[in-house]
């Protein structure tokens, strides 16, 4: 390449030989060849360079809609609550407590989005001067969403109001015990919903079948905040507010970004205005518990996605996972200095502890998967089952083993007594919840549910078998035609000179970028590869180099012994295609450019 930058693998010729990278990819490029014009009159019509044009143009903006990609604002991309189902009952129900002084009480999820949920409730309940009761099950002893024994033990500490939030929709048993006992449940939950839904006062899910506001991509915080902005209008026409100001419901976007950017759900409409908007209010460290969680963490660059998804997230995460679950709640609704440094403490031990143990199970997965596939190369799924592992962190392992082996992975860990508790985690074009809770219904679970890209569930070791023959007729074919058409999407063609700060500049422009807003990914044809180490068994840096003889820095991780590792390892000095996401770094104050890198392919195209 002469240039440091162009659009087209045209422009680079050596790339259009490559139809099967490292990683099982053909290399694509995003940009449809027919929105080509849409690109051009995008930055022409926003007086924006060529390049932001085509991303924008490939994320579905258009001329008309740029705008709104380049500011996310809440004035037009939030919805109006009452489009959801049943939100206008749940806000009127909530409305009428804060004026009777009624006992309420919370019951919340043990991740990140439950966590923020159960805090945005707890402050705009403290801002009309009233307490609340909060309860996060314990992941270990309790598992997942509402038993009877949790909510009728609320109501008989006083509550007359339970909220459930990012869990519910499936607990009509512990549901229907909770109204049993006097007192009303209201859900605010996101999961895939069955057409009968529990006998709760309201329950507003924008994926239950009866729903048609099209919110169905919202977190559950984003739907707590909107219902939160329903109870607050519900309150003002009713007079709640003469003489005294209305919540800063602004101040909470924080939490609203962190369980968005943290529960990994698509940034299209307003969750993007929640990430971006989150992320400025979280850049003013007003919240005590995030302050003091940043501070732990060692923080010390502006807060962005990555900030959020993998340093504040996971310390989060680990009290629910490690056996403190009401930590993460706690810590994220604390306006106490001392109270929140001592509790972001303990959670960054625990997270520590938790890589420990993660890093243990990983290796038995790798290896248990590595001999399935060895004896049957074409299974659509992995499933795993191992005795007693940590149930705290059996998602993360399958996450781990669907990222390194491109398939659906099932993790469960046994009980002596036979019963098992398994999470799953699936690849694009293959819809886990659903498989889920329809082998719940089959009789082959006892229970589960999810998403399309995640579920949980529990089933017997006596099913194991029928379990596994009706995932396999039913996830087989589109898991064959996922990995048959697995593509790599690229946004340009570029050389190590090209990298620079204010390439990084730009591109952020057209950011928050996550799940289908994704981040440019580039390709750097033919680099050299020199300088290659291998961190930890499991990471590899290296450094690359153009023909200009610019370089640029680079790191694949969690490779471990991958087709990726072992082609990054045995080039050193020679030449690769690589493909990878650019993000800026700063070392000893000094501020600098890294590739992240996602795959690499020969340079002779084989």
């Amino acid at each position: 390449m002469t240039a440091a930058f162009s659009y087209k693998f045209e422009d680079a010729p050596a790339l259009l030989g490559v139809q099967r990278s490292a990683r099982g990819y053909r290399w694509i490029e995003r940009l449809d060849s027919g929105l080509s014009l849409v690109a051009t009159a995008i930055a022409q019509a926003n007086g924006l360079p060529e390049l932001l044009g085509r991303i924008l143009a490939a994320r579905g903006a258009d001329s008309q809609t740029a705008s709104r990609y380049l500011d996310p604002a809440l004035r037009t991309l939030l919805p109006d609550p009452a489009t959801l189902q049943d939100m206008d009952k749940a806000a009127n129900r909530l409305a009428d407590a804060i004026r009777n002084r009624e006992p309420v009480a919370v019951f919340g999820d043990y991740d990140v989005d439950g966590a923020a949920s159960v805090a945005l409730i707890e402050r705009f309940l403290r801002a009309h001067g009233q307490g609340v009761t909060t309860y996060i099950p314990d992941r270990l002893t309790e598992g997942y969403g509402p038993s009877p024994a949790a909510l009728e033990g609320l109501v008989q500490q006083g509550a007359t109001l339970i909220l459930t939030v990012d869990c519910g929709t499936g607990a009509d048993t512990a549901i229907a015990a909770a109204q049993m006992a006097g007192g009303e449940v209201i859900v605010i939950d996101h999961h895939q919903a069955d057409e009968a839904l529990p006998p709760a006062t309201a329950i507003v899910n924008p994926n239950r079948q009866d729903d048609l506001s099209g919110q169905g991509h919202l977190a559950a915080a984003g739907l707590v905040f909107l219902f939160l902005v329903a109870t607050t209008r519900a309150l003002r026409h009713g007079g709640y507010y003469q003489g005294q100001a209305e919540p800063d419901l602004l101040g909470l976007l924080d939490l609203v970004a962190l369980a968005t950017v943290c529960d990994v759900v698509p940034f299209i409409g307003v969750n993007r205005a929640f990430v971006a908007k989150g992320l400025a209010v979280l850049r003013l460290r007003h919240n005590a518990g995030l302050r003091a969680l940043a501070d732990a963490a060692r923080v010390d660059t502006a807060p962005s996605c990555y900030t959020l998804g993998f340093i504040l997230g996971p310390r989060i995460n680990a009290g629910g996972r490690i056996g403190a679950p009401g930590l993460g709640a706690k810590l994220l609704a604390c306006d106490d200095e001392v109270e929140a440094r001592g509790i972001a403490a303990k959670l960054e031990t625990l997270n520590t502890e938790r890589k420990a143990i993660e890093q243990t199970m990983l290796e038995e997965a790798y290896t248990a998967a590595d001999n399935l596939l060895a004896s049957d190369p074409d299974r659509p799924s992995i499933f795993l089952g191992v005795e007693r592992w940590h149930k705290g962190l059996l998602g993360l392992v399958a996450g781990r083993i669907t990222e390194r082996f491109a398939r659906p992975a099932f993790v469960v860990s046994w009980e002596p007594d036979g019963s098992g508790t398994g999470s799953a985690r699936s690849i694009a074009s293959v819809d886990l919840g659903a498989a889920i809770r329809a082998a719940v219904h089959a009789g082959l679970l006892v229970k589960g549910g999810g998403h399309a890209m995640a579920a949980g569930f529990k089933l017997e070791r006596s099913k194991q078998a029928s379990f596994l023959d009706f995932l396999t007729d039913r996830i087989a074919a589109p898991v064959a035609t996922a990995q048959f058409t697995r593509q790599l999407k690229l946004d340009g063609v570029m050389s190590a000179k090209g990298a620079s700060k204010d390439l990084l500049t730009l591109l952020d422009r057209a950011g928050p970028y996550g799940p289908r807003h994704p981040e440019p990914r580039f390709v750097f044809p033919s680099h050299r590869i020199s300088r290659v180490r291998l961190l930890k068994d499991t990471h590899i840096r290296c450094t690359l180099q153009s023909s200009d003889g610019a370089r640029l820095e680079a790191c694949a991780f969690r490779v471990g012994e991958t087709p990726l590792a072992e082609l990054l390892l045995k080039n050193g000095g020679l030449t690769l295609h690589i493909a990878g996401r650019l993000r800026p770094t700063s070392w000893n104050g000094r501020e600098g450019v890294e590739l992240l890198i996602d795959d690499a392919a020969e340079a002779n195209g084989a």
